[in-house]
């Protein structure tokens, strides 16, 4: 069965209709159960759910320490473009976004900066971003990013645009060991309404984009929605059934889960169903409940106070110190055009001090490539 056959199997009136029968009780028998159906889900995310947000805090955090230990990995993005043919009206790179500020694309030589300025820091897995322009920066040129990329770090991923089965087996055979890629919203009709241009606005085509991943041998398959451009009840739960599916068909590939939250928008869109902190907490637990082995990654999208609380309720991944602009480290400073704003701009090590002071080691290196015949 595809996935495309469980979305259909599980339409929004169905999702909307399990909310309605939630009951208090209900929420406590998903909290007891060790083995959670999406019914549970659908408990733990459901209004019901928040006056047991501290159990589920509870729940949450002994399934990441038993799963995870005390550990947080550290990890920074790398711009390499900001070219982009899509128009997602949400996105600073849409290319009806109105934006003059400065389109570039590193050379070889500028990825190298950037590397090492990272390296320097002390981080040992990074990932490398693009905007969606795949005429203009093909796969090989990504496959070579990749390349140099392994020069300084033991893990190189990627959050681009979606490729065909054949060009992720080209980038792993350079070296790479995860994609991340966002289905923004799972609401078809939502999806259309704001990719208005590109390959992006090929909703299948996304919707299948890491199963060929998987099945072209990345080891590490990130997902996640934008959190603001539905209701987020609705789409946590489509993501969940995403994940499981992921999971059973790309078993040899571990899953990870971002929050990627609208905050900062162009101003030819407004957010329509904002996601508030509360919210988020909330979705980070149900989830942790659910997906009890998925890493969870929270970047500098969100702010540093809240960024420090969410640390022991399930997240395994920080990012920290980010640029969303191509050369943000070390090579062309402020000149070019950027994604979104930050919300977290302290440097790597504050936020390595306050995971410690969370009670929890920052990890810059978990695996060797010796390990995996990768090296």
């Amino acid at each position: 069965m595809s996935f495309r056959d469980i979305l259909d199997a599980w339409p929004r009136e169905r999702l909307e209709a399990l909310y309605g029968e939630v009951t208090p009780a209900r929420v406590e028998a998903a909290l007891e159960r060790r083995d959670r159906r999406i019914e549970d889900l659908a408990a733990l995310l459901s209004p019901v759910a928040r006056p047991y947000l501290e159990p589920m805090a509870h729940e949450a955090q002994r399934l990441t320490r038993w799963h995870f230990g005390r550990t947080i990995g550290m990890y920074a993005p790398i711009y390499i473009s900001n070219l982009c043919a899509a128009d997602c009206v949400y996105c600073g790179f849409a290319v009806r976004s109105g934006s003059r500020e400065r389109r570039v694309t590193l050379k070889p030589d500028e990825i190298r900066r950037e590397c090492a300025a990272l390296a320097a820091k002390g981080f040992d897995n990074v990932l490398l971003l693009t905007g969606e322009a795949p005429r203009a920066v093909k796969p090989r040129h990504i496959a070579d990013a990749v390349a140099i990329a392994r020069e300084y770090f033991s893990g190189v991923s990627v959050e681009i645009y979606a490729l065909d089965e054949t060009d992720y087996r080209l980038l792993c055979d350079h070296g790479l060991e995860g994609v991340t890629l966002y289905m923004e919203t799972f609401d078809r009709e939502t999806y259309r309404q704001v990719h208005l241009l590109g390959q992006k606005a090929n909703y299948d085509y996304r919707l299948d984009a890491l199963e060929r991943a998987g099945r072209a041998g990345v080891r590490r398959l990130g997902m996640g929605v934008l959190l603001g451009l539905f209701n987020w009840r609705i789409d946590v739960l489509w993501l969940a059934l995403h994940a499981r599916h992921l999971q059973k068909h790309c078993w040899q590939s571990a899953l990870s889960v971002s929050f990627p939250r609208l905050r900062h928008v162009p101003e030819r869109f407004t957010v329509r169903d904002l996601v508030r902190d509360a919210d988020l907490v909330q979705i980070v637990l149900a989830l942790r409940l659910f997906l009890p082995e998925a890493g969870f990654n929270l970047s500098t999208r969100e702010a540093p106070v809240f960024r420090d609380r969410l640390i022991p309720l399930g997240i395994t991944a920080m990012s920290a110190e980010s640029s969303t602009r191509p050369g943000g480290y070390a090579t062309r400073g402020e000149e070019t055009l950027e994604q979104f704003e930050i919300e977290d701009g302290r440097v790597t090590e504050e936020v390595a001090a306050a995971i410690r002071a969370a009670g929890y080691d920052p990890v810059w290196k978990d695996f060797d490539h010796a390990l995996t015949g990768l090296g």
